[in-house]
């Protein structure tokens, strides 16, 4: 598969993590200071933790700066993979109280004897340059491929030192294994429009016509096992941890790792899917886990996407309100990718004060410079 286009002065220690995991155990009594109304939405300081700023063009960055967003973006591997770290130091020496970036590192020469060493010093250059975390893409599992033509996945044991040198640097992974599990089923047995449409339109991506390739399960096991065998090491699943069909399925791993958050980049839809059938199921996850979950939407300012500025401003401005008014509400929503009408969740104010930012600041060294 071929892609598909889309030092730290703040740190914290592993056992704070997991006194803040401890604490997410149980539900808690709604708190004295209320709730959020959708009117407050460009009051309250927030950070978008998972983001893509792929051009030099800055309309992204000050429609965050009107809607009150700080924006963290992240580095995906591939030919331009040096470029965007460029692109995004760029961004962030303009906007230093705005903007904040994740690193990735490159497997082109995963089969070079010196990977692991050229990859360890690579990182450490990003760090030194500012870089506050590292991403890894679902190429890995889904594209990387060893001499002998088997996928690699990610716990293979070549990985091993270099997670093992991000977890003694207190240095979080962001981890995107896999695909939306609507990637492995028919078109029809889709659960949200998005999927549907995508896979329709690109059937060379939809795993359901390529059984050759690694299971949707083997993607989630293998996973698992990476961060079974890291302990130490601050992970992010992203995109809900590739877990977005189930609620149920994302607590289990977050019961299981204590090492272990997760953002909601391109998947708040799946959680509205699901609020359509059970609200509540939904919303007490939230409050549940509520030190244990970013905001993010994965919006990005690639070129030639957008036909005007106008256009990305009123995309990223409807995303967040939209959002908002979700987590914030309980008022009856639609979404043209979500089949029938949902409640908002109306999260208490002390919870989306975590979601919205600080779980940032918990979760990714450094975050907390933002304003």
């Amino acid at each position: 598969m071929k892609k598909t286009g889309q030092g730290l002065r703040y740190r914290m220690s592993l056992l704070s993590v997991a006194g803040v995991l401890a604490v997410g155990a149980t539900i808690r009594p709604e708190p004295a200071d209320g709730f959020y109304a959708r009117d407050d939405f460009s009051k309250v300081s927030k950070i978008d933790a998972h983001i893509h700023l792929s051009s030099a063009d800055t309309t992204f960055i000050r429609q965050a700066v009107r809607d009150n967003f700080s924006l963290f973006t992240v580095n995906v591997d591939g030919k331009t993979y040096l470029e965007q770290r460029n692109l995004a130091l760029a961004h962030v020496k303009q906007f230093p109280r705005r903007v904040a970036f994740a690193t990735t590192f490159t497997v082109s020469n995963w089969n070079d004897p010196d990977w692991q060493q050229k990859t360890i010093a690579d990182l450490r250059d990003s760090f030194a340059k500012g870089a506050l975390a590292v991403k890894v893409w679902k190429g890995i599992g889904m594209e990387l491929r060893d001499k002998d033509g088997s996928f690699v996945m990610i716990d293979d044991p070549r990985f091993d030192p270099v997670f093992d040198f991000m977890a003694k640097n207190k240095i979080p992974l962001i981890s995107h294994q896999g695909e939306p599990k609507n990637c492995w089923l028919p078109v029809s047995d889709m659960t949200v429009g998005s999927a549907k449409l995508y896979f329709t339109r690109n059937p060379q991506h939809h795993m359901y016509l390529h059984p050759e390739y690694p299971s949707y399960e083997k993607h989630m096991a293998a996973r698992d096992h990476m961060i079974e065998k890291h302990p130490n090491l601050i992970v992010i699943g992203a995109h809900l941890a590739s877990l977005e069909w189930s609620v149920d399925e994302i607590a289990k791993r977050l019961d299981k790792y204590p090492n272990l958050a997760v953002d909601m980049a391109s998947r708040i839809m799946y959680l509205q899917h699901q609020a359509t059938t059970d609200w509540q199921k939904v919303r007490d996850f939230l409050i549940r886990y509520q030190d244990r979950i970013l905001y993010a939407t994965d919006r990005g300012n690639w070129e030639g996407v957008y036909d005007s500025n106008e256009a990305l401003n009123r995309e990223l401005h409807d995303t967040w309100v939209s959002d908002w008014t979700f987590l914030t509400t309980d008022q009856v929503m639609t979404h043209r990718h979500v089949v029938g009408e949902f409640k908002g969740v109306k999260l208490p104010r002390s919870v989306i004060d975590k979601i919205y930012r600080k779980n940032a600041e918990r979760w990714i060294p450094g975050v907390a410079k933002l304003q």
